[in-house]
């Protein structure tokens, strides 16, 4: 198995990978490191020391429930589900990256490929824990399967396919001055034993990643599928409730309202320093 998919969340990498000489050309980012939180009030931050968040942030979004703490030691991510905000953040769950990440240099907002599927324009906003201030020059990676539950890159994906070679639905974008990074993708489908959802890796220095996972409103996810091309696939058969991985339902699930042309789905992202 490749390195990039055997190394735990957070966990420095000993050289630079092509991913993070993207991160160091394009932005020059500091040693700043994310929290880590499990959705509780209280996290670690990578040097052990303790930090804390709340729920705050002007322009709403849905909050999360609290969860038990972090593993000590790791960095993590922190999310308030809204833009803006004063004050501390909320702090989001460090999750697995899954099987089919891979480390491109991928920068490029448009990530569809003309895959079809419900337009969805996705903003993740990285702020800092202390204000909640936008963080300008953090590298932010996306990647989800399409509307049928198939990811690129991979063999042995969902009726057998073989996307070896294919880059649809991955893109990296780097923070602009208020924090923001914005993908043009599609509405995620579904495989088994999964709830919709987007894997993204935020780039705090050129060595240094964290991961986690986006969630959809259940409401919002079972009205998308009842039109093409999901409804060839029909309804997803885990909720959020039930993946393990989403934690019963404990991230703080992203805001997501329909424009004129499809979806748009909004969350921020909190780091430290």
């Amino acid at each position: 198995m490749d390195e990039h998919r055997t190394r735990k969340p957070g966990e420095a990498l000993e050289e630079p990978t092509r991913r993070t000489f993207v991160v160091r050309t394009l932005s020059g980012l500091g040693g700043a490191a994310l929290l880590a939180a499990c959705g509780d009030t209280t996290g670690t931050n990578a040097t052990g020391e303790g930090a804390t968040g709340s729920s705050a942030g002007a322009g709403g979004g849905h909050g999360g429930a609290p969860g038990t703490g972090g593993a000590g030691g790791e960095p993590g991510a922190g999310g308030d589900g809204g833009a803006g905000g004063q004050g501390a953040c909320t702090l989001y769950p460090q999750q697995t990256e899954g099987p089919y990440y891979l480390d491109l240099d991928l920068v490029r907002s448009d990530i569809t490929e003309g895959k079809p599927g419900g337009k969805l324009t996705l903003r993740i906003e990285v702020v800092g824990a202390d204000g909640c201030k936008p963080v300008e020059g953090a590298a932010v990676d996306v990647w989800h399967c399409d509307a049928g539950g198939v990811y690129s890159g991979y063999p042995g994906q969902l009726g057998g396919l073989d996307t070896t070679g294919q880059k649809f639905l991955r893109g990296t974008q780097v923070s602009d001055a208020e924090g923001r990074v914005t993908f043009i993708t599609i509405y995620p489908g579904w495989y088994p034993g999964r709830t919709t959802h987007i894997h993204f890796k935020v780039h705090p220095s050129p060595t240094t990643e964290v991961t986690s996972q986006l969630y959809f409103p259940e409401d919002m996810t079972a009205s998308v599928y009842m039109a093409a091309p999901y409804d060839t696939h029909g309804p997803k058969d885990t909720t959020n409730l039930q993946d393990s991985i989403a934690q019963g339902g404990k991230p703080p699930l992203l805001a997501v309202s329909e424009t004129a042309d499809g979806y748009l789905a909004e969350l921020t992202v909190t780091v430290a320093g």
